[in-house]
């Protein structure tokens, strides 16, 4: 099988942009969760989740005969075929609704000591992990389906799957701080994901009014415009400080910048 050859090239072009386009929700994710965790624990796990992302689609690629046999309908609901591929989507989906929306909440919520003291004992690398692995075989089981639909080479998924996760690799760190630095942009991340989760929730349930209405493009694209208009108000209040949002993890000099009541 020739790899060189100018429709392999194409498809490896596209198959990278794919895996990108459809890794920065990941990362997104990653980011958002990790953010929760102490500073010097953040990078580590960080680069740990992308790299279970990679390995669950390089798994599921060489699976690709059970993956595709989870498109077959398994039963019916209200004249709907469910298969097991629309079952992951589903639960995926109600996951990540479900988590971004308490992630909002736990931000944004004042919370007492007592409560304080609860969430951050809970957050661990361990209960970050598995959340991160939940959501990695939801993205990549469809990010697999649709690679196969565009070439049904496993070398060239497997290359265009490893260059992507060089990429997010590279950029992972950049994002995350990004989004850790400015409050707003973690707001609007999160409202992504809810977003996100509802077309899962959709195309769980009936795929075919995903295709035939392109609503991934209509949401991607207020995505894209709502983050361009972020990035204009960004600019516009650059001399103002940002919030401080709630489970952010404090450096000892934000600490003592912030004498809890005891201190004062």
């Amino acid at each position: 099988m020739e790899l060189f050859t100018a429709s392999s090239l194409i498809a490896l072009v596209t198959l990278v942009a794919l895996e990108i386009v459809l890794g920065i929700d990941n990362v997104i994710f990653i980011a958002i969760l990790t953010g929760k965790l102490p500073p010097e624990r953040q990078e580590r796990t960080r680069q740990m989740g992308i790299g279970l992302a990679v390995f669950s689609r390089i798994l599921l690629l060489l699976a690709i005969s059970w993956v595709i046999g989870l498109t077959k309908p398994l039963f019916e609901i209200v004249g709907h075929g469910i298969s097991g591929k629309d079952l992951i989507l589903l639960a995926g989906g109600i996951f990540l609704i479900a988590k971004s929306t308490h992630e909002i909440h736990e931000k944004l919520e004042a919370l007492d000591d007592r409560e304080k003291k609860t969430v951050a004992h809970a957050t661990t690398v361990a209960a970050v992990i598995v959340q991160i692995i939940i959501i990695d075989v939801v993205f990549s089981l469809d990010s697999v389906v649709t690679a196969v639909g565009i070439s049904g080479q496993l070398p060239i998924m497997i290359v265009a799957i490893l260059i992507a996760a060089g990429v997010m690799l590279v950029f992972s760190g950049s994002i995350a701080r990004f989004v850790d630095k400015h409050p707003t942009m973690k707001i609007l991340a999160l409202a992504f994901l809810i977003l996100i989760g509802v077309l899962l929730v959709i195309e769980g349930w009936n795929p075919e009014v995903v295709e035939e209405s392109q609503l991934k493009n209509y949401a991607y694209f207020a995505m894209v415009f709502a983050f361009l208009v972020e990035i204009v108000n960004m600019r516009l209040r650059r001399s103002e400080k940002p919030v401080d949002l709630h489970n952010r993890p404090h450096t000892p000099t934000e600490e003592s910048a912030h004498p809890g009541p005891g201190q004062a």
